[in-house]
């Protein structure tokens, strides 16, 4: 594990040349809601923090938050120092040179434009020394699309942290690809030492783990109420009182704003269900406009009751989900370990997707899958090839003895070794 500022650390560099020496000082660029969060985790672990935005209407914005959080955190007796001494770790800045020069690691958190981060990495780059990591927290841009824009794409990362980060344990490490292997490892061990948990993304695909995951939880919904073959109230009190999830796919879409799905999938070139496009339009984006797929305003909000789930088919939308965790494991991008972590630390899911398909049996997933895209020819109802290998060479889930995991006769989990680490490898 990397140490605290003020330790030391040395090791050998590797044969690019890039140091793996100590993380003393982080540098966040955007002190908006996800910035200014990062520079408090990364203060309240013990690190020196430069927090820089363009305006310095927002650097203060940002700080002020940061202060009355932390006040807040030391009220509830959660916080391992005072509020004043890890503001003091603190340097509020609109001046990149100041924010930049003495990082060991920078990361972005500006608005989701790839220009505008491109423009960012160039001039830090120019101001950083060579052995600085530099990171970003997008959530939705591969990280190879924005390290073109450096000369060295090898010490590019992503660390995308989820809202809020003082709340939210789980960190995506995504490998762009030219990202060397030392400079993500270093980005996960700074990671672990913020008392965070990581998940490396091995590959760098548009949603990495977590969002992957969560795509078909919201969409395959959505396509299901604009088809007329469920309500709104119906699928989120099915997923969330039969199924354990801790909101629904539309009273979630309410929380994090409609508009913003839609976005994702219109920058994806995905086919977008009908009853988003329509909240959308008519400027009904959730909480935060008083009126989405809920009244906020005049109603009650997300006002379904335990009943008003019978009928809807709760298989459909974990099949998709589950399907999707075999794509991530299945093309290398995560292990079904970090998936799982991904889906349980980063979304508050009650397992993860791996492991509920292994529950659920993925032959009955990979039938259900099949039966849908027969009905339908959807594609995104074809079965994912790892999906299908699982299967056809028994591995089916916990009652098989095996699936993503393994399992002991008691249905246990049982942790694999490296020698099992791909099942099918070789096969």
């Amino acid at each position: 594990m990397v140490s605290i500022a003020g330790g030391t650390k040395s090791a050998p560099a590797d044969s690019s040349g890039m140091s793996t020496e100590t993380i003393e000082r982080v540098a966040v660029l955007g002190a908006g809601t996800m910035g200014h969060g990062i520079a408090e985790v990364a203060a309240m672990a013990g690190y020196h923090v430069a927090l820089r935005d363009v305006e310095r209407e927002y650097v203060d914005d940002g700080y002020e938050n940061i202060e009355w959080s932390l006040e807040k955190l030391a009220e509830k007796d959660q916080l391992g120092d005072t509020p004043a001494a890890v503001l003091e770790r603190i340097e509020p800045t609109t001046d990149l040179e100041t924010a930049v020069g003495d990082a060991d690691l920078v990361i972005e958190a500006v608005p989701e434009r790839l220009a505008l981060k491109r423009d960012v990495f160039a001039a830090v780059e120019d101001l950083v020394d060579e052995d600085a990591i530099l990171a970003s927290n997008t959530s939705s841009i591969p990280i190879t699309d924005i390290a073109e824009a450096t000369e060295d794409p090898g010490r590019v990362c992503g660390l995308h942290f989820f809202t809020p980060p003082v709340r939210m344990a789980l960190v995506e490490v995504v490998h762009g690809e030219q990202t060397r292997e030392t400079v993500a490892d270093r980005a996960a061990e700074w990671v672990e030492s913020i008392d965070k948990n990581p998940i490396h993304v091995r590959k760098d695909v548009r949603g990495f783990v977590v969002n992957t995951v969560l795509g078909p939880f919201v969409s395959e919904a959505a396509w299901m109420v604009s088809d007329g073959e469920a309500t709104i109230r119906q699928a989120d009190a099915a997923m969330v009182h039969q199924r354990g999830y801790p909101m629904g796919p539309f009273e979630l879409g309410d929380l994090t704003g409609i508009d913003v799905g839609h976005h994702v999938r219109r920058e994806r070139g995905m086919e977008i269900p009908p009853i988003i496009a329509e909240k959308v339009e008519a400027g009904d984006l959730g909480r935060k406009t008083g009126r989405g797929y809920y009244d906020y305003e005049d109603g009650d909000g997300a006002d379904y009751e335990p009943g008003d789930g019978e009928g809807f088919d709760t298989l459909r939308v974990e099949a998709r989900m589950v399907d999707r965790a075999a794509y991530l494991v299945g093309e290398g991008v995560a292990t079904p370990d970090a998936v799982d972590t991904g889906v349980t630390l980063g979304l508050g899911f009650p397992e993860g997707a791996c492991r509920r398909g292994d529950r659920i049996g993925l032959d009955t997933v990979v039938e259900k899958l099949r039966t849908l895209h027969a009905e339908t020819g959807a594609d995104r109802f074809e079965p994912h090839p790892y999906l299908v290998e699982l299967v056809e060479s028994g591995r089916t889930g916990e009652e098989a003895g095996a699936g993503f995991h393994e399992y002991d006769e008691d249905g246990n989990r049982v942790e694999r070794t490296a020698a099992t680490a791909d099942p099918l490898e070789g096969s």
